[in-house]
């Protein structure tokens, strides 16, 4: 059963691995939001006390122990409730999201590549987030930074937030694959056109959820078709919670039996069935792009 594997995993220290050994921020987020929606406050409370203890000075987090950089797990760990959290720390971390965003769209960066003459290499300026701050802008951590955000919003939207969560937004959209759905980042690889991945195109429909588009339509296409066609564990989790986010789940579709290795799968997979799911509430009903 997902719960008692999440609390057959939970480190000592009240984190969890990936799969076993030191705890990890990204995991651990992920198993304190399944366990606060089972019901689970003992391993959750555990959970919640080894994040909160590595809050840094700056208002992020890091990865992992022993990492002396915020990144973007930031995101993951605003999507906590902030009364559990803590209403100081999570503004912080919100703080930290409106803050960071990917390199290539810095002004450094861009007059830099004009006063190169590299003005046709630059991409569209509409800033998303990078893995580590100093660093290009991807489709993961645009999407879960969109998706803490949009549930920031819920509780009032500042312009600042409203603005950058559109930004994100045509982020997303500017980066959408020829064909639809989405990859990790370019759509151009080497001069080639990228292709989708099922868990960027997943991910992204659920940062996405509740904006009207063509592009967003080609993206839900994509994602049925990897729906009927997908095994693994991860795509099949965020295609169902990109789905889901746009209320496009075909009519009595039934999972396939997964097999669920890490711990962020787990908890995902647990996640995808609770009614109160922090990784499709949030911002309003209809948007467009």
């Amino acid at each position: 059963m997902p719960i008692e594997t999440l609390l057959e995993r939970q480190n000592p220290d009240g984190g969890w691995p990936y799969k076993r050994g030191g705890s990890w921020t990204e995991p651990t987020v992920y198993a304190i939001l399944a366990l606060l929606g089972a019901g689970e406050r003992d391993a959750s409370g555990r959970g919640l006390r080894w994040i909160v203890s590595r809050v840094r000075a700056d208002g992020g987090w890091a990865a992992r122990d022993g990492v002396d950089e915020s990144a973007w797990v930031t995101g993951l760990v605003a999507l906590l409730p902030p009364q559990r959290l803590g209403r100081e720390r999570y503004e912080g971390a919100i703080r930290w999201l409106l803050r960071t965003m990917g390199e290539e769209t810095t002004f450094t960066y861009r007059l830099r590549k004009l006063l190169r003459g590299d003005s046709g290499a630059l991409e569209p300026g509409f800033a998303g987030w990078p893995w580590v701050p100093g660093t290009a802008a991807w489709v993961g951590p645009t999407s879960i930074a969109m998706l803490a955000l949009r549930r920031a919003g819920r509780q009032g939207a500042s312009k600042a937030l409203a603005e950058r969560l559109d930004e994100g937004r045509r982020f997303l959209v500017s980066h959408m694959c020829q064909e639809g759905g989405w990859n990790h980042g370019s759509v151009h690889v080497l001069g080639y056109e990228a292709h989708p991945y099922p868990e960027t195109t997943g991910l992204a429909l659920a940062a996405l959820g509740g904006v009207k588009s063509a592009e967003v339509d080609r993206g839900l296409a994509v994602a049925q078709r990897f729906l009927a066609e997908c095994r693994s564990a991860d795509a099949l989790n965020w295609l169902r919670l990109g789905l889901a986010a746009h209320h496009r789940m075909p009519e009595g579709y039934c999972a396939p039996a997964l097999t669920c290795r890490t711990t962020a799968e787990t908890a995902v997979d647990l996640l995808v069935g609770q009614a109160d799911n922090p990784l499709l509430d949030g911002g309003p009903a209809e948007e467009r792009v």
